[in-house]
């Protein structure tokens, strides 16, 4: 990347920094891991990082081979950047690199992007007898299909087909039932929430993600 830092080590870690070692580079991978977004998308997803510097990060990962930008076709206008195959290999590093640093000890108070709670989904899914569930995530502008099946969770951009549910709220508010301990009935009764379909399914399918215990200080 022209006028990052390199290392000049051979080693593949020390390679791989070289590409996404960048402040803010990891974090726009991981607002595209689950799916193609717009610029303006990006930028509502990383509020603390300029667009300038947004711009300059797109380059540096299109010109390693990570991101593409692919124009919208008819009737849709406009474009979106996307992660390429090199990219999408990214995926597992960024979701062990998420699982690890939840449990690091925190006093940031900002709110996490829908991208961000949708990885905390991942990393933190009890999978311990999970039953098999289809649910629609509305956070916002944002939509997540999240299907478990086979103890397994997969949550990609956009909606399921005839899911059992359908939940609809902000980032921050599911994060309160989530994480925050708040009953998915209590967050429907006071009007944060709404949910379409089976309710009961959603809130256990909703309290399968165990906030993680903090290591060090």
């Amino acid at each position: 990347m022209a006028g990052a830092r390199h290392y000049d080590d051979p080693c593949g870690v020390a390679r791989a920094l070289d590409l996404v070692g960048e402040r803010w580079t990891l974090l726009v991978v991981r607002e595209l891991l689950f799916g193609p977004k717009r610029f303006s998308d990006l930028v509502r997803g990383l509020p603390g990082m300029s667009q300038n510097v947004l711009s300059q990060r797109l380059r540096e990962l299109g010109g390693a081979g990570i991101v593409e930008r692919r124009r919208l076709g008819p009737p849709v206008s406009g474009q979106v950047y996307e992660l390429t195959e090199r990219g999408a290999a990214l995926r597992p590093v960024v979701i062990e690199l998420a699982r690890w640093g939840s449990r690091v000890p925190t006093t940031s108070r900002a709110d996490l992007s829908a991208d961000a709670l949708a990885l905390a989904l991942l990393t933190t899914f009890d999978a311990e007898d999970a039953e098999d569930v289809r649910i629609t995530l509305r956070l916002g502008d944002d939509a997540f299909a999240a299907t478990v099946s086979g103890g397994r969770l997969e949550i990609v951009r956009g909606t399921v087909e005839r899911p059992d549910a359908e939940v609809g709220t902000d980032a921050a508010g599911l994060r309160t039932v989530v994480f925050g301990g708040r009953t998915l009935s209590e967050a429907v009764a006071a009007g944060d929430v709404e949910v379409t379909g089976d309710e009961e399914r959603a809130s256990r399918f909703l309290r399968r993600f165990p906030r993680p215990a903090p290591v060090g200080s």
